[in-house]
């Protein structure tokens, strides 16, 4: 006589995997919710569409890995009551100041989520685990730009114009112009000169340097990162064929500046996750100081003003007469160069700058 088969006796989920499902799906919560925060900070803070773009599609990708079937049991053994932890509460949150504070803290909050479901991942979905390392490691990128975009906005929210500087006839007249322009209110500086050599040019730069320490203005080197961080300068400012803005980074130290120039809106959207403090964009118009085969787009020109939220200076070619031009197209600051330096009184013309950038009204998220 047959055996009658056995009845397969019913699964039981056992309490580890049972707590295991719970980790995921509080962590799981948690990384989304600290998305979204620096998503809305991006957007409606920022104002800029290229990182809210950016948080937006991690956002997404998360809600597509939890969405699939590999993790279709999480949201069954949610127990918010029975939840041990909801009754802790931490002695010393990060504080909420500003917007950087806002990035930190929701960018650990999510980094911290995403690391344990990468975990518990191992234990449920071993599969899913590589797909929120890499959600986290897109995070860090994500963090960095809006990081470097918040404490830019902050540095230079009070810098309009940026005065091209080359270093003169000799180091006393350098160092007559860049005082006048200082006494006038030009807060910014940066010094290009690329017939110098690298002794003149570090003279030049030191000196430079020196008189905007008394006055709490900010020197920036073009170009030469080795020269900016042997003077001592507020940062670097590098083109598409210097060093690209890590490099220049690595010379110039966490704390400088380092801007870049940017022709076109992927150069500028690149910069961004780069971790570069300002863009310099154009060039703008024909220039008495250098030659240029094209110019850029107005179209180019204003998606930069609406999409980047790092401090934009539009270049080349700028003039009193034009500001009108590029206000229209969102732009609020500017470097000039000839426009300034080559008047017949510079710092009356830096003046004039100053005052008619005073009277743009702000801008309208």
């Amino acid at each position: 006589m047959e055996k009658a088969p056995e009845t397969a006796e019913p699964q039981l989920l056992l309490p580890a995997a049972a707590g295991a499902w719970r980790l995921c799906d509080a962590a799981a919560n948690r990384a989304a919710e600290a998305i979204r925060v620096l998503e809305d900070v991006a957007r409606f803070v920022l104002d800029d569409g290229h990182l809210t773009g950016l948080a937006k599609a991690l956002r997404h990708d998360l809600a597509a890995v939890l969405a699939g079937p590999a993790f279709a049991e999480r949201r069954a053994l949610r127990d918010t009551p029975g939840d041990v932890g909801t009754a802790i509460a931490a002695e010393a949150a990060l504080p909420r100041r500003d917007a950087g504070d806002l990035v930190a803290a929701n960018a650990a909050r999510a980094a911290q989520a995403l690391r344990s479901l990468q975990e518990v991942a191992l234990i449920l979905a071993p599969g899913e685990a590589a797909r929120f390392e890499q959600l986290r490691y897109r995070l860090y990128t994500l963090e960095k730009a809006a990081m470097t975009a918040a404490l830019a906005r902050e540095r230079l929210g009070g810098v309009s114009l940026c005065v091209l500087v080359d270093g003169r006839r000799d180091a006393a007249e350098c160092e007559r112009l860049v005082e006048r322009l200082f006494e006038v209110g030009v807060r910014m500086i940066q010094l290009r000169d690329k017939q110098l050599t690298t002794p003149e040019l570090v003279d030049r730069a030191r000196r430079t340097v020196a008189i905007a320490r008394r006055r709490a203005a900010i020197v920036v080197v073009n170009d030469r990162a080795d020269v900016a961080a042997a003077v001592g300068a507020a940062g670097v400012h590098v083109g598409a064929e210097d060093l690209s803005v890590e490099m220049a980074r690595s010379v110039v130290g966490p704390a400088a500046l380092v801007g870049r120039t940017a022709h076109t809106l992927d150069e500028a959207r690149a910069a961004v996750p780069a971790g570069a403090d300002y863009v310099g964009i154009g060039p703008c118009f024909p220039s008495a100081t250098k030659s240029f085969s094209a110019f850029a787009p107005a179209g180019f020109l204003a998606e930069v003003a609406r999409e980047i939220s790092l401090p934009a200076f539009a270049i080349g070619g700028i003039t009193l007469e034009r500001l009108d031009d590029l206000v229209a197209l969102g732009l609020r600051r500017v470097a000039v160069a000839s426009a300034i330096t080559a008047a017949a009184d510079p710092a009356a013309a830096a003046a004039a700058f100053i005052e008619r950038l005073a009277r743009i009204p702000p801008a309208v998220p």
